[in-house]
Parts: structure tokens; sequence; C-alpha cells
């Protein structure tokens, strides 16, 4: 089991946190690309759209009549075929939004921490308690616990005020709470800051959703493989 080391707001290390196999273990890409996928097809507006011959201007009048005049015949001056028609087949207003199995998001997000571990741009404080609201001083922290470039702050709830305040005018800084991780969040932004009760809180959710080992029971005991019944000629 891997460990990580717990610092203060002052960059100083005050302790260890271990860190479960079943969260921290194998990198998953494709599932990775996946969630992020979805996350951003999420995002779209959809608000794209075309006009088509009932909502393009123009007279509803028959331009000639239908016969004798030896030119084509032709009903409205909205037609897709003239110029200033109507768009045939167009897009339209809609969500580009689409379900996502829970278990896979799930394993993207352990692969994004895993990741995010391995590159060592995973920080562990021990809390965000902040005495006062102040900007420069909590940019100066950031700085002493190596946060550097993009930076995600991931807080256990978001009822902490003085956190929020200093740090929500601080560029390319975003706060988040914990049960709202995204593995989108943690690929987009350069270094991950976890309070130390948010990441016990996120990792023990991730491990009892982590998929057991196909060769063992819950109990423990091993699991005998399958005997194929005899083909009877």
């Amino acid at each position: 089991m891997a460990t990580i080391d717990v610092v203060n707001l002052g960059g100083e290390k005050v302790g260890t946190l271990d860190l479960a196999d079943e969260v921290f273990g194998a990198i998953n890409e494709d599932l990775l690309w996946e969630a992020v996928k979805h996350y951003r097809a999420g995002q779209r507006a959809g608000t794209h759209a075309t006009k088509n011959r009932a909502l393009v201007s123009g007279s509803g009048k028959k331009l000639w009549k239908q016969k004798g005049t030896g030119r084509a015949r032709v009903a409205s001056i909205r037609s897709p075929l003239w110029r200033h028609g109507g768009t045939v087949h167009g897009p339209q207003p809609r969500s580009y939004d689409y379900a996502f199995p829970r278990k896979k998001l799930l394993g993207a997000l352990r692969s994004a921490l895993a990741a995010k571990q391995a590159d060592g741009k995973l920080v562990v404080v021990e809390s965000f308690e902040l005495q006062e609201v102040k900007t420069k001083n909590f940019r100066q922290a950031l700085d002493k616990i190596n946060a550097k470039g993009k930076t995600l702050l991931v807080e256990d709830g978001a009822d902490n005020k003085n956190l929020h305040l200093s740090s929500r005018n601080l560029k390319g800084v975003e706060l988040i709470a914990g049960n709202q991780v995204h593995p989108y969040h943690l690929l987009r932004y350069d270094s991950a800051v976890f309070s130390r009760p948010a990441l016990e809180r996120l990792q023990e959710s991730l491990k009892a959703s982590a998929p057991k080992h196909p060769g063992t029971r819950k109990d423990g005991a091993s699991r005998e493989p399958r005997q194929r019944k005899a083909e009877v000629a």
C-alpha cells in the first residue's frame, strides 16, 4: 500500500496517509477518455439552429402560374432550391447529454486519482482552516505546498467560508466539494489539493465501489474454477 505525505498550509509535513491499492492502482486511459467525452458533451449548449422554409422571410405567393410560361414550376420563393431559401435538414436545438454508467464513471475517477498521484501532482493538506480572509496570504500558502499552475481545491463540504472568499479571486484556482469531483476536473488542472478529510471520504467511497478480484470470494476464500460437463457422444 502506497502512502502520501500530509502537509499543513506552511508546507511542513505533519503526517502520512495510506492510499488504497483499489483506488490508486491501475490507470485506464480509455475509460478516462470516455468520462471526459461524456462530461464535455453535457456542457454543450446545443443552441445552434437553422431556418427552414417555414421560418425564412419571403412572400408565400406563387411566383407565376403553374403552366403555360415555359418555365419550371415553382411554389414559393422560400424554397430550399432558391437563394435565401430555407435550409434542409439543418441543425436544430438539442441536448448532447447521454447516459453514462455510474460504475464506469467511478472507475474513471479512480484512474484520474491514480494518474495525478503518479505524476506527483496530488497534494494533501491537513486542513483548509484559515484564520482570516486574505487572498494574498492564501496564494502564498499555495506556493509553499508547491501547488503551481492551475489548481483544483477539494474540501470536505462547502461550509468553509474563509476558504471560499480567499480563493475565489485567484486566477486558475477552483474550489469544489469532495462529492462533486469529476475525472474531468482532475485532468484539467495541473495540481489537485485535497484536504485530508475530503480525500479519506472519497477514497472510502471509491474503495467500496471497486470491483472485487475475480479469483476470490467476498469471504476471502479462493474460488474454484467451473468444470465443463463432458459432452455426450
